[in-house]
């Protein structure tokens, strides 16, 4: 039978901690690995839905961890079927790549030095790599990379490669408060790129 409860210890270090079912009864043990989804860590006073399974040792233990409410209180499947309705269609991919292809064309025909387009080229793969590592990490449970450097990196130019790793694996591309820093930096790289080409710091 699947029951509700609420997480009434939580070692966020350790990874585990135990809750305590709706209407009382006898806690269970649960660990962050009993979690169906990984898209946020626990924190004390969580509602969550969980089978209660026994293991060698006769104890009770949490399994196939679900969230019943998101942070502001609202519930999990509504903000779920909203968050997932339909797949991101907004170009990302497309507007990195034209930015790169329109960099080099704007190169060779200025004969900038081939560095400038090298650099955004480099950058975007670096910043997907880390993308991709942030990606797995948090689907096994692993240390995350933090956003600051994630950002950093698309404001340093490697935003394209941000686009794409947010469009091919579906991460950090529906996550408001990211998004609005993200577009900020992508926003400033450009108008510093603008201003060295204004100012002929970029031999023409």
């Amino acid at each position: 039978m699947r029951l509700q409860g609420k997480i009434s210890e939580w070692n966020d270090a350790r990874g585990f901690g135990f809750v305590q079912p709706n209407g009382g009864g006898e806690r269970c043990f649960v660990h962050i690995r009993s979690f169906s989804a990984r898209d946020r860590r626990p924190v004390l006073g969580d509602v969550i839905t969980y089978d209660v399974q026994t293991d060698a040792q006769g104890r009770r233990n949490a399994g196939a961890v679900r969230f019943a409410l998101d942070r502001d209180g609202s519930r999990r499947a509504a903000r779920t079927a909203v968050r997932g309705a339909g797949p991101d269609r907004f170009p990302r991919t497309a507007i990195a790549l034209v930015f790169l292809a329109g960099l080099i064309a704007v190169a060779m025909w200025q004969h900038w030095p081939m560095w400038v387009p090298g650099a955004y080229l480099g950058l975007s793969v670096v910043t997907f790599a880390w993308y991709w590592h942030d990606k797995s990490a948090a689907q096994n449970d692993r240390q995350r990379t933090p956003e600051s450097r994630l950002q950093g990196l698309a404001l340093l130019g490697g935003w394209p490669g941000a686009l794409m790793a947010q469009a091919m694996l579906r991460h950090k591309n529906r996550k408001a408060s990211f998004q609005r820093v993200f577009w900020v930096a992508v926003a400033i790289n450009i108008a510093a790129l603008g201003w060295l080409i204004h100012n002929g710091s970029i031999p023409g």
